[in-house]
């Protein structure tokens, strides 16, 4: 009886061996088909100088409550924001003329700093949709947006503007250096916000 038993115990892990063998080696695995098309629509010549970087992280909670039944009609999602603000100046508006007679270089004041660019990733999490609503890419891209206006909302109101302008103090000091070591003079006209010159 023991024997029998064993036997078939055995029979049935050959078995399962077997077929989970066969699984694995001669049942097509799905593999995913990926199609992109990327263009490069413009080159564009910029001169802006970024002098400080803020890491961002936010929470942000999107509800749309329509009342009675909310099973049936409510959505919600909880949505992470991780970004990079960079903030610094735009040259472009920076003039600058060299005097060659006198070994003078004229500069213009530095504008404000301003946010250059917002890096940012949106982690979705416990969304919940209604029986019948759902989160449409229209939503989507509106969660997007918002989610990047708050981040310059931050931004704007944190200590990166100060910090960049401090970081640009320290270029202005270096661009000093340069100059005068090669004998000439910095003539910086008018004042930089917040800049020690």
């Amino acid at each position: 009886m023991a024997k029998r038993f064993l036997q078939v115990l055995l029979l049935i892990a050959v078995f399962s061996i077997g077929a989970w063998l066969s699984y694995r080696y001669f049942v097509p695995q799905s593999k995913p088909v990926e199609d992109s098309s990327v263009l490069l629509e413009k080159i564009q010549e910029v001169t802006k100088l970024i002098t400080v970087e803020g890491q961002f992280s936010e929470i942000y909670n999107y509800s749309e409550y329509q009342g009675y039944f909310t099973m049936l009609w409510d959505k919600k999602v909880l949505v992470r924001v991780r970004a990079t603000v960079s903030a610094g100046y735009d040259l472009e508006r920076l003039h600058l003329e060299a005097d060659p007679a006198t070994k003078t270089i004229h500069m213009s004041a530095l504008p404000e700093p301003e946010i250059l660019s917002i890096d940012h990733t949106l982690d979705y999490y416990d969304i919940s949709e209604g029986l019948f609503s759902s989160f449409t890419p229209d939503d989507y891209n509106r969660i997007n947006k918002r989610a990047k206006e708050l981040i310059r909302e931050q931004a704007l109101n944190s200590n990166l503007m100060p910090a960049a302008r401090e970081q640009a103090g320290k270029m202005l000091e270096l661009i000093r250096f340069m100059v005068e070591s090669a004998g000439w003079t910095l003539v910086i006209e008018g004042e930089s916000p917040g800049i020690d010159q």
